[in-house]
């Protein structure tokens, strides 16, 4: 029996960049077969819906949890799902905008469905002869939808239903419940909002109900129960606070005094204006405080409650003791107070408290209409169109897919829009021109504090820029700096930064993550620290001396007063001091000797002085470039996108090469003129080059002193050290022997 051949494996091809093997997404074919691919491949596992140059609505369409991301499972499902509707992918390679009828598939459930309703959206714009159907097609026939009264996602607006009653309810179960979106943008209800609204409905009438079947004990003063106990619970404290008082003056008469507040605190407010109500004194007692008093209801009374106190004695005390009472005993206080006992335990059962706010009166009124199957009805009508709508949410899908999967794929399984120099990544926002430079690679920043400390493992330079723009919300990019030098970056510099559509906003640099931009930099960053030390330990001298010289002057100035005042003159300072002088001449000294001897080895190197200079070179910039070529070798674009929520799969260099292309340089354009004379600028002194040409002169005839050349055709001129002559005059050698101490001269 003969073997079945294995199905062919799709033949994948990748290409090199940034350091890593990424695969290529030329064809149909190549997408089609992505779940094949092993996802360690993949230069990216996750990205956001929001803040790329990408259409949102189409990462919304992938992003089937609503997450706000964009993961690998849901990008595989939308190459499954096109596959059962297309018959090939070569238009989703090239991302064309629109759909040709005929690539949509005839023999899976999904393609008729797609291919009917793409028909039916053609026909209701009145274009049923076209072939093809677009992004734009889609567009009008969602907008079409979004102005339907009826759009099949079981939520309605009340402005829908031509019933007034009906549409007041709507209105009113929105207010007390709150509304769904519906496909429109507007507010409506829903089945579940419409049963949770009569629920309410109906508990609220059932705990009024209760109160009524025992409204003796629970409404003693009726429909005016609520505001007796609003009044009484306005001023029930205070009043406590008087009887309070009134016990303690009772129990000790020293206290009287104390608790009816001192004639100081009342000399206190009397210094100023009082207000009309008197609030300056509402923390005073109620009432005057005497043992045993009762408190007064309509004289005597504290100005600053005595409205409310009014308020109580009509709407409570009155209704319940008679309208003869003129002051309240602590008893008769306690017994009204008791009297609402039943009102406050069934306030504390309330049900239905989300209509209360309607009243019990519409509240009965509205469950006693029979709107409540219309309602009903208009939700199960909407919901009816919920199959057609759901096609065309699929059509929509498929002309968006058509025209940007290709892009995503080239900016998320591979990076190919990144490193190719003919298109522009969909996280990269604009171009920032600073400093005499263009930034390419800007990134917009939505947590800038999160960024910038995930960020720093980019070993990349970046430089954190607010942008504003009139009449438009202020936005944070992060923008590399890959060429150049830092000597002019720092925070406070402004700049122009152009979005992806041409618009121009204000940048301001607000942080900077300090990294190597170049190994040239790090060649003169130690001399450029040198020379910024010098000059600020210059400026550190110079300002101790102004302020040693100014410290003098005013002494000086001091003592020639003291003197003017005692007749005496000053003593006379000495003019030298000895000490000082023989301190500086032993420092000339050492630096004269030092110097010299530097010169010394230096020059003795005869023809080695050009690799003497690079040596020295070498040994002050050495470990500088060193530590820049090292992080210039691990810049890395993961940690950048990282933080703004990505996740990143590979290691995606920014190498040397990448960097000069990402970041332009100021440059004269081809073929321009130019004039090197500068009327500004400064002018040269004659004695530097004087000194600069003598020195080098003097640096040449030394040499050539010290190689022979010289005392071969000046014969005047001592021999240089170590050649023969200079050998044979020196004490103990070959030439004329020393003189010899004659016997017995030893010692003298």
């Amino acid at each position: 029996m003969a073997k079945r051949n294995a199905p062919e494996q799709h033949r994948w091809r990748f290409y090199r960049a940034g350091g890593v093997d990424q695969v290529r997404l030329d064809t149909g074919a190549d997408i089609f077969n992505l779940r094949d691919l092993d996802q360690k491949l993949w230069v990216a596992l996750s990205c956001p819906v929001k803040g790329l140059e990408f259409e949102e609505r189409t990462l919304a369409l992938l992003d089937g949890d609503n997450d706000g991301h964009v993961r690998p499972p849901e990008i595989l499902a939308a190459v499954d799902w096109l596959r059962e509707v297309l018959k090939n992918g070569d238009g989703v390679a090239a991302g064309r905008d629109g759909v040709s009828l005929s690539e949509i598939r005839t023999d899976t459930k999904v393609g008729k469905a797609v291919l009917q309703s793409a028909k039916h959206i053609l026909k209701s714009l009145g274009d049923p002869q076209a072939t093809e159907v677009t992004v734009a097609h889609t567009t009008a026939a969602v907008d079409a939808l979004r102005a339907a009264k009826l759009n099949g996602d079981g939520i309605v607006p009340p402005a829908t239903i031509e019933d007034d009653e009906t549409r007041r309810i709507g209105e009113e179960i929105l207010a007390c419940l709150g509304g769904a979106t519906d496909y429109s943008g507007e507010l409506g209800f829903d089945r579940a909002r419409i049963d949770a609204f009569y629920a309410a409905c109906e508990a609220f009438v059932a705990w009024h109900a209760a109160a009524d079947a025992d409204a003796a004990k629970v409404l003693p003063l009726g429909a005016g129960t609520a505001a007796a106990v609003a009044a009484l619970d306005a001023v029930r404290a205070k009043i406590d606070d008087y009887f309070a008082r009134c016990r303690l003056a009772e129990f000790d008469g020293r206290a009287l005094t104390a608790v009816n507040r001192e004639e100081s605190a009342y000399l206190a407010i009397t210094a100023s204006d009082l207000s009309p109500d008197a609030d300056e004194i509402a923390h005073f007692p109620l009432a005057r405080v005497e043992p045993g008093r009762a408190l007064p209801l309509t004289q005597g009374i504290n100005p600053a409650w005595r409205g409310r106190l009014q308020q109580l004695r009509d709407s409570c005390i009155v209704p319940l003791l008679g309208a003869k009472v003129a002051e309240l005993s602590e008893d008769a206080w306690r017994d009204v107070c008791g009297r609402f006992g039943g009102y406050r335990a069934w306030l504390g059962a309330r049900a239905g408290a989300e209509v209360e706010s309607l009243g019990i009166d519409r509240v009965r009124e509205i469950l006693a209409s029979d709107r409540r199957g219309a309602l009903e009805q208009a939700v199960a009508n909407d919901a009816l169109i919920a199959q057609e709508v759901e096609a065309l949410v699929d059509v929509e899908r498929l002309t968006r897919l058509h025209r940007d999967f290709a892009t995503l794929l080239n900016n998320y399984v591979s990076f190919r829009d990144f490193y190719a120099r003919d298109r522009v990544a969909i996280f990269q926002t604009g171009d920032l021109y600073l400093d005499g430079r263009t930034c390419h690679l800007c990134i917009t920043v939505n947590d800038p504090g999160k960024h910038g400390t995930l960020a720093t493992m980019s070993k990349t330079y970046l430089a954190y820029v607010d942008c504003k723009r009139p009449g438009a919300s202020p936005m944070t990019v992060a923008c590399a700096m890959t060429a150049g030098d830092a000597d002019n970056l720092f925070v406070g510099r402004n700049g122009i930064f152009y979005d992806r559509k041409g618009n121009d906003w204000d940048a301001t640099i607000t942080k900077i993550v300090d990294q190597p931009i170049s190994v040239r930099q790090a060649f003169w960053a130690p001399y450029k620290k040198l020379l910024r030390w010098i000059e600020e330990q210059v400026a550190k001298r110079a300002a101790a001396a102004d302020e040693a010289a100014n410290t003098r002057l005013q002494s000086a100035a001091q003592s020639a007063g003291s003197a003017a005042e005692t007749g005496k003159a000053p003593a006379p300072k000495s003019k030298f001091d000895v000490g000082v002088v023989a301190a500086l001449g032993v420092a000339v000294g050492g630096i004269t000797a030092a110097l010299g001897a530097l010169l010394n080895s230096f020059f003795g190197l005869g023809a080695w002085m050009p690799a003497g200079v690079l040596g020295l070179l070498l040994l002050i910039s050495g470990p500088s470039m060193l530590i820049a070529w090292m992080k210039l070798r691990q810049r890395n674009l993961g940690p950048i996108l990282d933080a703004n929520g990505w996740a990143v799969n590979t290691l995606t260099r920014i190498n040397l090469p990448l960097g000069g292309v990402l970041t332009d340089r100021a440059g004269l354009p081809k073929g321009a003129h130019r004039t090197l004379k500068d009327p500004y600028a400064p002018k040269k002194s004659i004695w530097l080059r004087i000194f600069v040409i003598l020195l080098v002169l003097a640096g040449i005839g030394f040499g050539l002193w010290r190689a022979g050349y010289l005392h071969e055709r000046l014969t005047f001129l001592p021999a240089p050290p170590g050649s023969e002559e200079s050998a044979q005059s020196a004490p103990g050698a070959g030439g004329t022997p020393p003189a010899e101490t004659p016997p017995g001269e030893t010692g003298k």
